[in-house]
Formats: structure tokens, sequence, C-alpha cells
């Protein structure tokens, strides 16, 4: 075949294939059979064989995978895909009503939406083309995963509008699949997997995309990240529009315009859930209007406007084997049950959280007892009561022991509190959990150095304390089992890199006792310098707005301990930041001459040189108040290009306009 004539039939071919394919992916409604489309894939495959030149990254070919890859590289989200708080009943949906309307308003309705049990991604089209796929990581920063993502055909690989955009949506993988997927796997002699959602994140994270195109994966699309050239007034629409344009959108969301018929909603699926072809774990409940998203906003972890529906804990009957203990960053001694396997909420339970002594006793818990145990979404398995009438007298009884089993010092319960506690810094199970701890996401964030590999250093005494992290010489690395030259060298990066976190970072890290990663930013906003919060007096502290008493007399603790000053030393000494770098507070001086003080602000359009989050920031840092929609009260209205109704009723309203140069123009002033 002529070439020129081969490049017009694969044309032909690709144009019908995409169409099929949304038929069958998206609107779950077949043209052709399986037979004509295998028929005709096959015969554009052999076309792009005999002319490789004619291959093109969104071919529907690529759904087969391609070359595995080395590693997946780390890329961080335009906007963070941040979690839902939860709701466990119809009381709490309507304190989350309570509380959207004593904000926004009544004029409020909602989308209800099936939670689908999988794993979050985000996709990003450019000009209509996907161009990357990620998955959420810690809401910030992602994997690259676009090669797997590829082989899901209900993702398009091409809009049908030349959009620029970013979705956000649940990749899954549907329960026919995943039973197909664990029998071949007990063939083969291997262990299954434990339920749908870890099978998904677990193909996804292949390095080999054929491998991942062979678990039929699947995925719904719940959310627009950012759009180019569209202004959309409702998520419900929203969905709506992304079908229109290829994506495909879960059938079973609604719109309901009040919090009685969301409540409804969720009754009715809490009954249905078991017909469904794929595992859900809730109902996530979204204010329907986008411009009243915008109003509420988001706290530290999640949005005010949106809220996740857990169905009720299931329930079922173990055995309690054992009860083991674990020694906490802080010395505090945690029991965990060890149960008979059994599998509850469709995940494979085999240790549950007893608390602390006082909750053994309390429930009258004997070794070899049969107890009734719950797990409600991703919250930790629990043991709910003991059943004493299925006793046969073979039970024994559990004490607590009086020395820690880590270090062998003794325990002491501290005034006020339930918890048995190791109050030895030596003890070995607290240093290395507040190491675990030191280099976990939201403290240090060292890429790469997990738990294993923590536990590995100090079991090899490389490590005794945080600062010697930053000692590490690559040597004494590659000694370590599993520790090639590549990912020691990539260790040392990364180690190398958090030098220069900004202060909040390390003061999470260092597990002062009361200061979780919120406090310590505020702590650093405000002191700006280690040097400064440590010479900080209680009364300074307390000043702080949201430091109490009792995490300001925690934290002055702290630094009185020349330990800790030995600490800090060193770790400046190594090269580790101590100042913040982030935004900086303004001074109620600058604030007052800013044109943004005690002003309502709109922010619409696209804008080139700021994102909206980095816009709304600053003008919120200079004393503005950023809202979503215009009405009356706006003040000012910043539209960059392709800004459409809301820039018309700013105009209507006689609302003062600014383009996106006059906005950067007084930023520099400040």
């Amino acid at each position: 075949m002529e070439r020129q004539v081969a490049e017009k039939r694969v044309e032909e071919l690709r144009a019908s294939l995409e169409e099929y394919g949304y038929h069958y992916y998206v609107l779950d409604n077949p043209i052709v059979s399986d037979a004509e489309y295998d028929q005709l894939l096959n015969e554009l495959i052999k076309l792009e064989t005999d002319f490789p030149d004619l291959v093109t990254e969104d071919s529907p070919t690529v759904r087969v995978g391609g070359q595995p890859l080395p590693f997946f590289e780390k890329v961080e989200h335009r906007t963070p895909m941040l979690s839902l708080g939860n709701a466990f009943s119809a009381d709490d949906l309507l304190d989350f009503d309570r509380r959207v309307r004593s904000l926004v308003g009544d004029e409020v309705s909602y989308s209800c939406e099936l939670k689908i049990d999988g794993l979050a991604i985000s996709l990003t089209y450019e000009n209509g083309r996907l161009v990357r796929g990620a998955t959420r990581g810690d809401g910030t920063v992602g994997e690259d995963i676009t090669e797997n993502l590829k082989t899901i055909p209900a993702i398009p690989l091409k809009l049908k509008e030349n959009l620029t955009l970013e979705v956000r949506g649940e990749a899954f993988m549907p329960k026919r699949s995943f039973d197909q997927l664990n029998e071949a796997k007990e063939q083969a002699g291997e262990e299954r997997f434990a339920n749908p959602r870890n099978a998904a994140a677990g193909s996804l994270r292949q390095l080999d995309p054929k491998l991942a195109a062979k678990r039929n994966l699947s995925m719904f699309v719940y959310a627009i990240g950012y759009i180019e050239g569209q202004e959309l007034p409702s998520h419900h629409g929203g969905l709506q529009y992304l079908q229109k344009i290829g994506f495909r959108v879960n059938q079973e969301s609604k719109k309901c315009e009040t919090i009685e018929d969301v409540i409804q909603y969720t009754e009715e699926w809490v009954a249905k859930r078991s017909d469904l072809p794929y595992e859900i774990d809730g109902i996530v409940i979204k204010v329907d209007q986008l411009d009243l998203q915008q109003e509420l906003g988001f706290t530290a972890k999640s949005p005010r406007w949106a809220i996740a529906f857990k169905f009720p804990a299931e329930e079922v009957i173990t055995t309690l084997e054992d009860i083991e203990l674990n020694i906490g960053r802080t010395g505090v001694v945690t029991p965990t049950a060890i149960l008979t396997p059994v599998t509850v909420a469709g995940t494979t339970v085999k240790r549950a959280s007893l608390h602390n002594e006082d909750l053994i006793r309390e429930k009258d818990l004997k070794l070899g007892d049969s107890v009734v145990i719950k797990k409600a979404g991703d919250i930790i398995p629990e043991v709910v009561n003991v059943l004493p009438e299925l006793r046969d007298g073979s039970e024994r009884d559990f004490a607590m022991p009086t020395h820690c089993p880590a270090c062998g010092s003794d325990l002491v319960r501290l005034e006020g509190e339930v918890a048995l506690r190791c109050i030895n810094p030596q003890c070995p199970a607290q240093i290395k959990e507040g190491l675990i701890h030191f280099v976990s996401r939201n403290a240090m964030n060292i890429d790469g150095l997990g738990e294993r590999i923590i536990v590995q250093l100090f079991d090899h005494d490389l490590v005794h304390d945080v600062a010697d992290i930053y000692k590490l010489e690559r040597s004494a690395l590659l000694q370590l089992e599993r520790m090639g030259e590549k990912s020691v060298d990539n260790l040392l990066d990364a180690i190398e890199k958090t030098k220069s976190n900004s202060l909040e970072k390390l003061l999470f890290g260092l597990g002062i006792r009361f200061v979780g990663a919120k406090a310590a930013k505020t702590l650093a906003i405000e002191f700006e310098s280690m040097k400064s919060l440590k010479q900080a007096s209680v009364d300074e502290l307390v000043a702080v707005n949201e430091i109490g008493e009792k995490m300001a007399a925690s934290i002055h603790r702290y630094f009185q301990k020349p330990e800790v000053n030995d600490l800090l030393n060193e770790l400046e000494h190594l090269g580790i930041n101590m100042n913040y770098t982030g935004p900086r507070k303004k001074l109620v001086a600058e604030i007052a001459d800013s044109p943004f003080s005690g002003k309502t602000i709109v922010l619409t359009g696209k804008l080139e040189q700021l994102t909206r989050d980095e816009a709304k920031e600053k003008i919120e840092a200079l004393g503005g108040k950023v809202v979503g929609s215009v009405s009356k009260k706006t003040d000012l209205l910043i539209a960059g290009e392709a800004a459409g109704s809301k820039r018309t009723k700013a105009e209507d309203l006689q609302i003062e306009i600014w383009d996106e140069a006059e906005l950067i123009d007084v930023l520099s002033k400040f």
C-alpha cells in the first residue's frame, strides 16, 4: 500500500475507533460489535507497523502499553488535590448544610455522586490532547503515570474539543476484573489482592505499561481542576459538559435541591451499593454552584463546600489471638489486637486498635476471645466488644507489662493521662518512630527515605538522631540491603534538597508535643526564625492566634532542654535552613495602605503571570477578600483573558475592572 493511501486509511480508522470507544466506554451504548472493533484496531496496528512514521501519541493503539519505564517522575499539581471531611450520619449532613448556609445564604443546591473506591488521579490536556496523568500523591505532589493511564479505554486520548484543562477522577478495577485477576494470581501461586482499590493502585504503579493494560481498569471523571476559555456555572452542569467532550462520568450522580433530598439519596445507596459492578465506599456531596464553592473556600485540609458521607461500618466476628505492644515517638504504649484474618468492608483485617489498657479492661478482653470488629471506610479497624457467651474456658487474661518492651525502662502513667508511657529519651523504639516522623511527607518530606530504610539505618547503627540523616555517607549506604548505586545517589540528593525547606517543615518534623503541621506553619509565619521562636516566652506564644496555653507550655519546655539546643545547633551547622521562606505576613500599616484593604474582589478569566491561587493569596495578604461571584457588594473585578459573564455583570453594575497588568503593577509595590 502506498504511504498516501495508508495515511488516509489510518485517519479513517482512528476516527471510527475513537467514536466507537466513546459510545462503548463513555455512553455505555455500543454501536458496533466487539469483533468489528477488534478487526479495525488490528488493521490500524498493522498499518502503523508498516508505516511507523504515522504513529501518534494519541492513537488508539497505545492502549496496549508501551515500553517499560525506569521509574515514575514526581509532578506538582497545579491546584492541590485535597481530601474531604467525613460525615457518618444524617445529623452530620444537616450540620454540614447549616455551616454552608451560614456562610453563603439559603440559595444552595447540591450535587451528589457515588464515591468510587479506587485511586484518585489527575489528567491534563493541552489543545484537546492528553499530555499528563498523575496520582494524587500527598495532594500537592503525585507521580507521573501517563503511560499506564493511556491503557485505560475510558480515558480519552483526544477530546472532542481542543481544550486546555485538568480534570480529576477515580481509576478503579471493576468487580469482575478483580475476581478474574485474583483467580489468575491464585493459579500462579501468588498472593491475592485484598480489595479492588489495592489492585487498581498496584496496577497503575507497574513500571511496565503492558502489565497495566492487562488489568482491565476503568475510570470516572468527577471534577474540573481548571479549564481555559470556559466558565461553567455549576458542578453538575460541568459533569454533563465533561461527558459531551469525551469523558466517562458516573450516571448515578444527582442534583439535589435540599439537604433532605441528599439524605434520601444516601439512604437509597446504602441499600443498593452491592448491586453495582464496582465498589463504592460512600457518597460525595458538593455545593453545586461553582461561584459559591469559590466563596466558601478551603480549610487547611479540605474544601468547605464538599463532604464525604461514609457508609455505616461493617461489623464481623473473629478471634483475638494476641495483643502486641508498640512504643510511639512520644513514648506512649499502644496495644494492638492481633486477629485471625477476616474480611471487613472488602479488606483483609489482621490487626485492630485497642488504644490503651483501660479499654482492654473495660471490654473485659481475654486472649482467645471471640470479638466483634468494625471498619468504616479508611478508619483503622477497632474492637467493638467481646462475646463472652462463646467462651469455652481456654481464654487467657492479658496483663500490661511494667517495663518497656523496647528498652526495659519502667513504664509510668503521668498525671491526668490514661496511657502508659516510656519516659526514657534513649528508648530505641521512640528514636526510630521519631526518625520516621521527621522524614514523613508533612515534615521534612525526604523522598525515598521511608520506614523500611529508617529501620535499616538505625539497626546498622548509622543514625541515632535526626542530625545523623544529614551525615550519611555513600559508602555506608551501599552496604545496606537493596540499596544500589542509583538508589543511594537519589536518596542523598533527596536529603540534600530538604536542607532548604521552610522552617515549618523542620518544626513539625522535630515532633514537639501538641504541635501539628498547621500549628508549625502558624509559628513559623509569626516568629520567622528558629532563633526568635526559641526565645519566645509562654505569654508571647499564647498571644499567637490558635496557640493555646497547653501547646505554648509544651513548646517553651521543649526549647529549654540542653539536648534540644545541641541538636538544633548541629542541624544549623549541617546547613539546615532555620528560617521561614514562605509568603510573609504583611504589617498592619502595609495592609492599610494597599488598594485591596477591606475590599471584596473577584478574579475571572485566564491569568498569564499568576495562577488564581497565587493572585488570591497575594490579594488576601494585603487585606482584600476574594470571592467567586460578582454582586453589588463587589468592589473590584480582575479580568484575565477570555473573561466572560462575570465581566459583563461587573460592567452592568459599573464595578471597577482591572486587567492582569494593573494587578501585577500594584502587587510589585508591596
